[in-house]
């Protein structure tokens, strides 16, 4: 192996080492390789085996591996779903002393797979539909941030199956750029971008009787831009609402949850007309609610249980202008002044018959219904006595539940569903 050879890398493994580097990477032999589906690129792509794990190498210029390397890590430090970049690998020669190209390496991104390989599977007919959806969200992320992809594509992005839907991670960042904020021109180039490929590569499937015949391709790639820009109004629109009006902000709220995004901050602001309360939308990673209620209250609780009482929390923070007060001193207040209130509201005898995260949630839920049918904003304990009344004492208690049979458990559902 050549001296010349140089490893970039925030921690280099040792094993890099041991692989063929000498060797053109479409000639590395199958003992080092690991046998996983690729898609489709225009460089040379090889899925190997290291220390246990699976790496992808791609072969490519030097310029670029660097450019796409420090692009790819850029993005992981803003949580942007992509590939994990590993290092850049130059200075190859082959044994006669001709020069190689360059290689990008990556993690291999666990349970992800590419367009191509989904749709050789059994899948439902929307699967074309699904895809789309989850590319929709990606560039939606990738855009809020400042990403300008540049080659939008199925081809460039990985999917994961995501409970009946699917999750799209960016695998190929070589022709993007990131910026403070994009331009509506830059966002709407890239997504035109995005469209044309996106029907090329349907049809494409669609020539190679792989894609439903059933499916317009066309109808496919223009849906990716309604949805792109439902998503985008959705999360960067500001919602103004008097103080009085806070079943309104919830009725954002949950719309943007429907949507797969969350609120991460509400902000307070001040005008001629007197104090009104602007959403500000932020997308955030899977696990952080539960983690961020944990760590605020001590709170063990379900993710959408987690998101919920949040949400209700930073409704607190705003309403009661306190957006420059420590989110510590915030929480505190919440726990021992909102929640903690409303669940002693609850009488002891019926408090078993759901966790108090759920009991509160239904609360929350009660009071949206009730402030929505009043117009006006209710508290918690304004609704605790219909929501008893009306809701909890026909709910049946956790602990009984568990030795039901199936057929009770389904008669039991579907009084829930007469009750809600």
């Amino acid at each position: 192996m050549s001296n010349r050879l140089q490893i970039t890398a925030a921690s280099p493994d040792p094993a890099l080492l041991t692989l063929p580097w000498h060797i053109p990477l479409e000639e590395w032999p199958d003992e080092v390789l690991a046998a996983l589906p690729r898609g489709i690129s225009r460089h040379v792509v090889r899925f190997v085996k290291l220390s246990g794990r699976v790496i992808a190498v791609k072969e490519i210029g030097e310029t670029v591996a660097h450019r796409e390397y420090e692009l790819l890590r850029q993005l992981s430090r803003i949580d942007v779903p992509s590939v994990e970049p590993v290092g850049v690998i130059t200075g190859r020669r082959s044994r006669d002393g001709e020069e190689l190209n360059s290689v990008l390496i990556t993690e291999h991104l666990q349970f992800s797979l590419p367009y191509r390989a989904l749709f050789s599977q059994y899948l439902r007919p929307d699967t074309a539909t699904r895809l789309i959806d989850a590319l929709a969200v990606l560039l939606v992320r990738l855009h809020l941030n400042g990403f300008y992809w540049g080659d939008v594509s199925l081809s460039n992005t990985l999917f994961r199956r995501d409970a009946g839907a699917f999750a799209a991670y960016l695998v190929d960042a070589e022709t993007g750029d990131l910026h403070q904020h994009l331009s509506d021109g830059q966002r709407a180039y890239d997504l035109e971008i995005a469209r044309v490929n996106v029907i090329g590569e349907l049809m494409d499937l669609e020539a190679g009787e792989i894609l439903d015949s059933t499916v317009d391709t066309v109808t496919v790639g223009e849906m990716l831009v309604v949805r792109y820009e439902e998503l985008w109004q959705e999360l960067t629109v500001s919602e103004w609402f008097e103080p009085g009006e806070m079943w309104r902000v919830q009725s954002r709220i949950s719309r943007l949850n429907h949507l797969g995004f969350d609120v991460g901050e509400l902000d307070m602001s001040t005008d001629v007309d007197g104090t009104r309360i602007r959403i500000q939308p932020k997308v955030v990673d899977a696990g952080h609610h539960h983690r961020r209620l944990m760590r605020l209250t001590g709170l063990d609780v379900q993710e959408n249980q987690a998101r919920r009482l949040l949400n209700d929390m930073d409704a607190f923070r705003a309403a009661t202008d306190r957006q420059g007060d420590e989110e510590e001193f915030v929480a505190h207040d919440w726990l021992a002044n909102v929640f903690e209130p409303a669940i002693r509201a609850v009488p002891r005898e019926l408090r078993g018959k759901l966790e108090p995260a759920e009991i509160f949630h239904e609360l929350l839920e009660h009071r949206w219904y009730r402030s929505q049918e009043a117009e006006r904003d209710l508290s918690l304990l304004d609704v605790v006595p219909t929501y008893i009344d009306q809701v909890l004492r026909h709910r049946p208690d956790e602990k009984a539940v568990l030795g039901l049979d199936t057929a009770t458990l389904r008669a039991i559902e579907d009084d829930d569903d007469l009750i809600g």
